[in-house]
């Protein structure tokens, strides 16, 4: 079996990707091309994976025309050739596409070679391109049941398959999640909220947990794991350590934790932006989220994630326009006084998770190629 895979731009769209690859070639002994661009993350993400990795010439639209607009044109004729030469060579069984605009000329050209195509959602807010890759793609897997809506055009062709990710992080043992706590140096009994605050950091989201940490530190309620990301975290470890506040309070400070899956296991609430790789992590594991969307991606789509979990019981939406230090503190400790809403909370997360989510979409790939 050979196998096309795309998703570019962000590691929302790279990390389900490299799953979804990883998963096919272990099981099916699959060989797969990853098709990215020179400019995006992937370029510098797939490569270390393993996967044999080529790029084409693609960009985004932008929303206003522009001389711009005239060049993204021009490099989408470009990038269709170079795709259409790519997979004639490479003469995949089938191509997936997991968000981004790269993957637009990819399934473009399948469709046109009579190459089967499955494209993946995963924001509950579709993305532009794969709204417009709907009608011609043979199969689609959303992430989030309150995606369905957004694809009732071609119902017959979708289903809810869960976020790649999900099936990776639920292997984990009760012995990895111990080690990983002890190596933090956080107690393995003691409930737990982790603030991720993202790979560079939100400084809202940094200013607030700052903001609320000498109450924090007051209370015995629970122990706080703040990954604060690397641009800021070395001001806020000068800060709190004249503040005189660490470990010894309760509060473990990182710039960054690469291996989060059996820390996020073993939490009690989850603090983070709404992405759709972290609420697939989270409910896949049964955390409850307090949820802080971020104003400044397209279309607004991480509120929409937000939302939907909030109105299905599973966390809590904080808008960044709302936070401040008492307000983050008191959604926390309102949580972990309230054992009862906290295990309701974590009930509802896990309902919403999908553990099995490769393995639905390995079964909607053999449907396609059968």
């Amino acid at each position: 079996m050979k196998i096309v895979v795309s998703g570019g731009g962000t590691g929302g769209h790279i990390y389900p990707a490299l799953a979804i690859a990883k998963y096919f070639s272990e099981k099916e002994q699959a060989e797969i091309l990853y098709i990215g661009t020179e400019q995006g993350m992937e370029s510098d993400i797939v490569p270390r994976s393993g996967i044999a990795f080529r790029t084409i010439e693609v960009s985004g639209l932008k929303r206003s025309l522009s001389l711009d607009t005239f060049k993204t044109f021009v490099r989408l004729g470009k990038g269709l050739v170079q795709t259409r030469k790519i997979l004639k060579e490479f003469r995949p069984d089938v191509v997936i596409g997991c968000g981004g605009y790269v993957v637009a000329p990819i399934v473009f050209t399948a469709w046109t070679l009579g190459i089967p195509s499955y494209i993946h959602e995963m924001d509950v807010l579709p993305g532009l391109t794969n709204r417009s890759l709907s009608r011609i793609a043979d199969r689609i897997g959303v992430s989030f049941e309150g995606a369905l809506p957004y694809f009732a055009h071609v119902k017959d062709k979708v289903m809810v398959a869960g976020n790649p990710r999900a099936s990776e992080v639920v292997k984990l043992t009760e012995a990895e999640i111990l080690a990983a706590k002890q190596e933090l140096g956080l107690h393995p009994a003691k409930k737990t909220v982790i603030v991720v605050s993202g790979s560079r950091g939100a400084k809202p989201i940094n200013d607030a947990v700052s903001g609320m940490l000498d109450l924090t530190a007051a209370q015995k309620q629970f122990q706080l794991l703040y990954i604060t990301g690397q641009i800021h975290y070395e001001q806020i470890h000068h800060e709190l350590h004249a503040r005189g506040l660490g470990s010894e309070n309760g509060i473990t400070v990182r710039p960054f934790v690469y291996n989060l899956p059996p820390l996020l296991a073993g939490a009690d609430i989850l603090v983070s932006r709404a992405g759709a790789t972290t609420i697939a992590e989270a409910t896949a594991l049964g955390v409850p989220g307090i949820y802080i969307p971020s104003p400044y991606v397209t279309n607004n789509h991480q509120e929409h994630n937000a939302r939907w979990l909030a109105d299905s019981g599973a966390g809590i939406l904080l808008r960044e326009s709302d936070l401040t230090p008492v307000s983050l503190y008191h959604t926390i400790t309102g949580l972990i006084q309230s054992s009862d809403k906290l295990h309701e909370m974590k009930w509802r997360s896990r309902e919403l998770g999908k553990p099995d989510a490769l393995s639905n979409i390995h079964r909607a790939i053999q449907s396609l190629l059968s």
